[in-house]
């Protein structure tokens, strides 16, 4: 093997499917990726019923429950209100609301 050749080394086997992926390393946040992806696309307006939930599905391969049992998660964790201030209050806000509601 020559210096300019890189040993290809397998890909190891999944075996979990697409809710248990192996979480990504930690970003500057302190979140994986699946944390920032599930800040960013609740972070994004939405124009017709059920595009969300088909963006959630297609882009995250989650579940609609999945993914707001992991957002709702995040809410409670200093590093996603490290990374979105402005939308973790906002969530916490509606979150809280709903729940004086009941």
């Amino acid at each position: 093997m020559g210096a300019d050749e890189e040993a290809e080394l397998p890909e190891p086997e999944r075996t979990d499917g697409p809710e248990q992926q192996q979480a990504e390393p930690a970003g500057p946040a302190g979140l994986d990726a699946r944390d920032r992806a599930v800040l960013a696309l609740e972070a994004r307006s939405w124009r017709t019923a059920g595009a969300k939930e088909r963006a959630v599905r297609e882009e995250l391969g989650l579940s609609s429950t999945r993914y707001y049992q992991l957002l709702n998660g995040l809410l409670d964790r200093p590093e996603a209100l490290a990374h979105a201030p402005v939308l973790v209050n906002r969530l916490r806000r509606v979150r809280d609301a709903r729940r004086a509601a009941r």
